[in-house]
């Protein structure tokens, strides 16, 4: 499959006003663009089949379900998902652009700007024939609001300029007040020195190219707010945070809610609201510092610097592209200076749900972090990662083993300015 530094790319647009409205164009106007108009009704019937598959979190039976007899549970049943969803959202334009470029082998860009209804759908499993997914055809990512993009006073930090600085790690934080085992616990699990991502770590160290510096890497105390801003402002090539978001509920209308779980005391000053002894670091934190808070406030852009690559795995931490107004964590890393932010549009099982539930002594979720942060590492990300996540769908397709479904590696999503 060709893929140059001349790859055809499609920016796609979506709107809901009752249907779903979607535009196209394709940059430098290698080919025509199109406009559709998609009936609401069949859109919101698959959407409402993909979120009944999705993992419920802090939900036993709901995460058992997921991985035993949702629709990601086989191959089978997660095909007859993705063909529905192709149906429903798949332009018959776009898709014959496509079709007609995969026959080239041509392999495009797609950058889609999808509405709040759509949010969690997983573009890369759409299936628009039986032997053939979107992910096969096109790299698919996120593009950016230009409201964050272009918003006054940002500064933009660039992986070309920051690709030798240190690799800020925050991986499975223990927060204060919340056991291991309970709904703020441990994500990773035990840790041995054998696995790939502490091998990652170990060659980062060597290199001198991860914060801390010294000490393990997981299960910290240490690492709160104030450690965060610290190593951000000493310069950062990437972070790098695996661990629990609570996301804001979309009914709400508050996406800035969104809370990002570090090992922070319920005495720090923030926005979000204290639970036991822990205060969570929101979006809203990050967005406006300490603007109210204290007398002489700083700007979170000041406190929180963030590089070029942000790695946010935790549940649902791109949740605030299912707001019409999206202030959360993903647009707080881009407006505080970030180009590319990969975080998940819905709940992640963890290692031991897999070992529970569906009887697997695989590790995917530490196999999903260790392919993000390798993509992060490469020139490309985006083409990084959907090369990994086109050898995880070959791996479900011959084998049906639980540990490839999509329902980890589809969750990722890309945004970039």
């Amino acid at each position: 499959m060709t893929r140059t530094a001349e790859q055809p790319v499609v920016v796609v647009r979506m709107a809901d006003a009752g249907d779903l409205y979607m535009s196209w164009r394709w940059v430098d106007d290698v080919g025509p663009g199109g406009v559709s108009m998609l009936p609401g009704g069949p859109i919101d019937e698959v959407v409402a089949r993909l979120a009944a598959a999705l993992p419920v979190p802090g939900a036993a039976q709901g995460v058992a379900d997921a991985l035993s007899t949702g629709d990601f549970a086989t191959p089978e049943s997660e095909y007859l998902l993705a063909r529905d969803l192709s149906r429903a959202l798949l332009p018959s334009g776009l898709a014959e652009q496509l079709a007609h470029l995969h026959a080239q082998g041509i392999r495009p860009l797609l950058r889609l700007q999808p509405s709040p209804r759509v949010a969690q759908v997983p573009w890369e499993i759409l299936a628009p024939a039986p032997e053939l997914r979107l992910i096969d055809i096109a790299d698919l990512g996120l593009s950016a609001a230009a409201s964050i993009v272009g918003a006054p006073g940002r500064v933009a930090r660039r992986w070309a300029d920051r690709r030798d600085l240190p690799v800020v790690g925050i991986l499975d934080p223990r927060i204060p007040g919340y056991r291991a085992d309970s709904a703020l616990g441990s994500v990773l699990g035990r840790m041995d020195a054998s696995n790939a991502l502490t091998e990652r770590i170990a060659e980062y160290r060597a290199r001198q190219r991860f914060a801390p510096e010294i000490g393990t890497a997981f299960r910290r105390t240490d690492l709160d707010r104030d450690w965060l801003g610290a190593a951000l402002r000493a310069g950062a090539s990437r972070l790098l945070y695996v661990g629990h978001v609570t996301a804001a509920a979309p009914e709400s209308g508050q996406s800035e809610n969104a809370e990002l779980h570090l090992a922070c005391g319920a005495d720090t000053t923030g926005f979000a609201r204290a639970t036991r002894t822990h205060r969570p670091l929101s979006a809203k934190d990050f967005l406006l510092g300490t603007h109210t808070l204290e007398p002489v406030p700083r700007a979170g852009a000041e406190l929180w610097p963030m590089p070029a690559r942000v790695a946010l795995i935790a549940c649902e931490s791109g949740g605030d592209l299912r707001f019409s107004e999206a202030l959360g964590l993903t647009a707080a890393m881009l407006a505080g200076g970030a180009e590319l932010v990969t975080a998940t549009r819905w709940p992640l099982p963890t290692d031991l749900a897999f070992q529970h539930f569906a009887n697997t002594g695989a590790r995917p979720l530490l196999a999903t972090i260790c392919a993000v942060d390798a993509a992060h590492e490469q020139p490309d990300p985006v083409v990084a990662l959907a090369d990994w996540q086109r050898d995880r769908l070959s791996s479900w397709r011959d084998t049906g083993a639980i540990e490839f479904s999509p329902i980890l590696w589809s969750a990722l999503a890309t945004v970039s300015t």
